[in-house]
């Protein structure tokens, strides 16, 4: 499929401002050049185009918002200088298994936000020193093909700083959430000392309702009594009578 016919499919139901994340890998460009991303992609953060026969990027449009660009197993040899004007944002640039073989190529590469660089199966990582080299040549770079100068790998949160927010949201969210667990377990707790102060409630209920059938089957035996009393008062009577 066609570059063009392929970013044509992807804004059937949206308009290019919308897109901020655009994938066009294997799909081929017909001259070379970049075709049918243009400045309209205003928000577009991440771009791939993977193995599309690219052998320059004179033609990427302005894209002020890219940070991600993934460009490997094409046939770019130079002309990076679009990448400074054009991308001032960028922070990771994949340009593996191209055909840059020459260290000056790199020097137009001199973005103060980019941190991460791919190179792998390109020519210029052959040359002797070649990781000093480009260290040097790009300061602002903190891993060259997935390491740093001290061969410390990039680690995999890396790559979802930006997917996962603004620094200090996951704090937020975890204090809201100790916050709602202390919230709830106050209330079980209020809760349970209530069940305990209505338990001790029906129990006294039940204690009194006790001691008031007590007192009424006293009551009741007392007045037995007295009826038996009386009945042998007037068996008495009659006696004396006779």
């Amino acid at each position: 499929m066609e570059m063009k016919k392929r970013i044509s499919l992807e804004l059937r139901n949206r308009s290019p401002a919308e897109v901020r994340e655009l994938v066009v890998d294997s799909c081929r460009s017909a001259d070379g050049e970049v075709e049918g991303v243009t400045e309209e992609f205003s928000a577009l953060e991440v771009l791939s185009m993977v193995n599309v026969g690219l052998g320059s990027l004179a033609k990427l449009p302005a894209l002020p918002k890219l940070r991600k660009l993934e460009v490997s197993d094409n046939s770019i040899s130079g002309g990076l200088d679009a990448l400074a004007e054009k991308c001032p944002n960028l922070s990771y640039l994949n340009l593996s298994g191209n055909h840059i073989k020459e260290l000056s190529s790199l020097q137009p590469l001199n973005l103060k936000n980019l941190k991460s660089l791919d190179l792998y199966s390109c020519g210029v990582t052959a040359a002797d020193g070649y990781r000093d080299a480009v260290f040097r040549l790009l300061p602002q770079v903190v891993y060259l093909d997935g390491f740093d100068p001290d061969d410390n790998e990039v680690p995999e949160s890396n790559d979802e700083d930006d997917e996962a927010g603004p620094p200090g949201d996951e704090d937020e969210d975890e204090d809201d959430e100790e916050e709602g667990s202390e919230v709830g377990l106050s209330y079980l707790m209020k809760e349970g000392i209530q069940d305990e102060e209505d338990d001790g409630d029906y129990v006294e209920e039940e204690e009194d309702d006790e001691e008031e059938e007590e007192d009424g089957e006293d009551d009741d035996a007392l007045a037995q009594g007295e009826k038996r009393k009386r009945d042998a008062d007037d068996e008495g009577d009659d006696d004396d009578d006779e």
